[in-house]
């Protein structure tokens, strides 16, 4: 107990405790709180450590010259506008641009205003300009972070948060549009679908609000060259927290802005999945990592315009150290482009706070870039407004698509007709899965690690072989693989079962029912997997009965196999820690069902690699999310003869995330990708969600065919 600590050990629980806030997940200890790694936990912090060390490495490490980024750079370019959602650009329809109020200052006047970046997704802003303006001044484009004024249930939008910031300029003779955001503007969208509303086919879609608020940036930009007092000419960008992310894609995207200071809006990816920063953030401030980018990639297409990046040097969820890393690779940009003296560096002291420490520098930046001057900063950013002023709507458009923007902003593919000809499905299929390499598992790994298998049990009770095999999925995951057959008989089938989180039938007892079962004679073998079950199954003498009398009937092997994060490997952590791994694997340009994905395949090819299976017909059978991770492996292995799938989403909507698969086709073709070439069975299935794949093999011909069972 704590009282019988000595003031050294009582402080070094203390600060563990702490600094465990901000790190990976982990059980709680009894009796002191603490965060207690598991060897599952472990595992996930070296993998994730090992991959985020990998695109650090990778990041801009082909540009080692000024031609190097001059060819690269039109590449980079659209590879974020593609992470982002915006590949191709929407459509630049009419902005359809309404001033709804004028607010009068001495010297300055502010008008409440919207816009259309896309036709119903409105753009709340307030324009800030001073008077008596006789020739076009320079223009500030704020970006809001997340600052929200609600009050009765009515929402002013956190442009009111930033207001200090507009009467700023304005009094300081530029142009300041500072815009609303997506989540937390008059019209309140959404900007929490994985952090919070589990949303995960977000990925699959490819869509972040990142690319919203981006696309709204760039309409501002069309609105600002429509007004006769901006000076498009000398344009800078800035904000803070989440609008300082957006600052970074509208510099990164677009050459009319002529100079950046982000405030608190960027760090690396170690601070992000290393150090657990990625929860304190919402999806605003990520793209769709298609890629595998760090974010001194981002920074650096803002070369060679004047960039000034600023932060504090205590901020818990943009911390020191990352935002050090990231200036010094855009440093090295800057220089090949021998502009070192458009880069700068400043860290106010404090927290994640929007001090004068912070603002002043930002004023002198835009004074000496945009303006040519570099002036004492006399004036003070203060708040003039009461919130119902700065208000644009008295009552919100009926025709807003802003709180469902996620459904629309990315377009999916359209779904295909049943192909009229082996050629035309050959072309089909060709694109669907070149797309899945190169768009959703470019995550894999590019070369396969050695298997490793080593044979961790083997014994036989009751007239069964039960053996268990450790293999290498990839760098720092290890799994399990567990086989039982009929002692001393021949076997004339392979039945793989892929354990899952999700939607359990009888034929598919859970990881802890499983374990319940073999339990009976072979405790002391499963010692680790009961070790590591919370909480520990109790031995189930029916269920092993089950499984040792279909053994002895049967000339069949049973192996089973749980994909990382499942059974032995699963992590500790309730579910919102579990939701922030999920995004953690997001960051590194994965997901963790695609990833799971591999282990499948990994898993075929370790038993396989067992000789006595070599040349044994392979059949497969899994549930729910776990049978669409196995009908994806069985894309990429050959010689599946057979798959068993239950409770098969019939969409990405609704089932697993793959990054950005929906942009090129859905569940049904993938079942018809396999069916060429293995026979499917789809259980508990509905006839018309899988239309597709049930009429493409016998259009075809194929000898194998998509057999649904209620």
């Amino acid at each position: 107990m704590l009282r019988t600590m000595s003031p050294r050990q009582l402080f070094s629980v203390l600060f563990s405790c702490v600094f465990a806030i901000g790190t990976a997940s982990s059980a709680q200890a009894a009796g002191y709180g603490l965060e207690v790694k598991t060897p599952a936990d472990r595992m996930l912090d070296e993998y994730f450590r090992a991959e985020t060390a990998k695109l650090r490495k990778q990041c801009l490490a082909d540009v080692k010259s000024k031609e190097d980024w001059d060819r690269l750079q039109p590449a980079y370019r659209n590879q974020l506008f593609e992470m982002l959602g915006l590949e191709p650009l929407p459509a630049r329809g009419d902005l359809r641009p309404v001033v709804t109020r004028k607010v009068e200052r001495e010297d300055f006047t502010v008008e409440n205003l919207h816009f259309q970046s896309s036709p119903g997704l409105y753009v709340t802003a307030n324009l800030y300009r001073p008077k008596h303006v006789t020739t076009p001044a320079p223009v500030i484009l704020y970006l809001s972070g997340h600052g929200p004024v609600i009050s009765n249930g009515v929402s002013y939008g956190n442009k009111v948060s930033y207001q200090h910031h507009g009467v700023w300029f304005a009094r300081n003779g530029y142009i300041c549009l500072v815009l609303d955001t997506l989540q937390l503007g008059e019209i309140q969208g959404l900007h929490h679908g994985t952090y919070r509303e589990g949303m995960w086919w977000w990925n699959s879609r490819g869509y972040t609000p990142a690319g919203v608020e981006a696309w709204n940036c760039i309409r501002a930009l069309d609105y600002l060259s429509t007004r006769p007092e901006a000076d498009m000419s000398r344009v800078g960008a800035t904000g803070r927290s989440g609008g300082g992310a957006y600052s970074w894609w509208i510099a990164a995207l677009d050459d009319r802005i002529k100079a950046a200071a982000p405030v608190a809006g960027i760090t690396d990816l170690e601070n992000h999945v290393v150090d657990g920063c990625v929860e304190g953030h919402c999806d605003c401030m990520f793209t769709v990592n298609t890629y595998r980018w760090d974010y001194p990639l981002v920074a650096a297409l803002v070369a060679p315009r004047p960039l000034l990046i600023v932060n504090t040097d205590a901020d818990s969820i943009f911390p020191l150290d990352g935002v050090q890393r990231t200036h010094a690779q855009v440093k090295r940009i800057y220089a090949l482009h021998k502009a070192a003296d458009k880069l700068g560096l400043v860290i106010g002291p404090g927290p994640h706070k929007d001090t004068q420490d912070l603002q002043v520098p930002v004023f002198r930046w835009f004074n000496k870039h945009l303006k040519g001057e570099d002036p004492v900063i006399a004036m003070a950013a203060t708040k003039v407004f009461t919130p119902q002023e700065l208000k644009v709507f008295s009552s919100l458009p009926a025709d807003a698509i802003n709180t469902s923007i996620h459904d629309t902003f990315v377009p999916l593919a359209p779904k295909p007709e049943v192909p009229r000809d082996q050629d035309q499905w050959e072309r089909l299929k060709s694109g669907w899965l070149t797309a899945l390499k190169e768009k959703s598992f470019r995550g894999w790994p590019v070369e396969s690690a050695p298997l490793d298998l080593q044979q961790k049990f083997s014994v036989e009770r009751e007239g069964i072989r039960f053996q268990a095999w450790d293999f290498t999925s990839q760098e720092h995951v290890r799994l399990r693989l567990y086989v039982a057959q009929r002692a001393g008989t021949s076997i004339e089938r392979n039945i793989l079962t892929v354990f899952g989180a999700s939607g359990q039938r009888e034929r598919f007892p859970s990881y802890p029912e499983w374990l319940g079962a073999w339990r009976n004679g072979f405790e002391r073998e499963l010692g680790d997997e009961i070790a590591a079950a919370s909480p520990a199954p109790a031995a189930d003498r029916r269920a092993f009965d089950g499984l040792r009398i279909n053994l002895q009937t049967n000339r069949i092997t049973m192996a089973w196999v749980a994909p990382r994060g499942e059974g032995l490997t699963a992590w500790s952590g309730d579910t919102r820690k579990q939701t922030q791994i999920r995004r953690r694997f997001m960051l590194l340009g994965q997901t963790l069902e695609g990833m799971r994905v591999w282990d499948i395949r990994r898993s075929i090819q370790a038993l396989r690699s067992i000789e006595e299976f070599h040349n044994t017909p392979l059949s497969i059978q899994a549930d729910g999310h776990s049978a669409c991770e196995t009908l994806y492996a069985s894309l990429f292995e050959d010689g599946i003869a057979k798959l068993d799938l239950w409770n098969l989403p019939a969409s990405h909507r609704d089932g697993p995330d793959f990054l950005n698969v929906l942009q090129s086709f859905d569940i049904p073709q993938a079942v018809a990708m396999i069916a060429e070439r293995s026979d499917v069975q789809l259980h508990d299935a509905e006839s018309r969600l899988w239309k597709f794949p049930v009429e493409t093999a016998p259009a075809l011909r194929w000898k194998h065919s998509v057999l649904l069972k209620d």
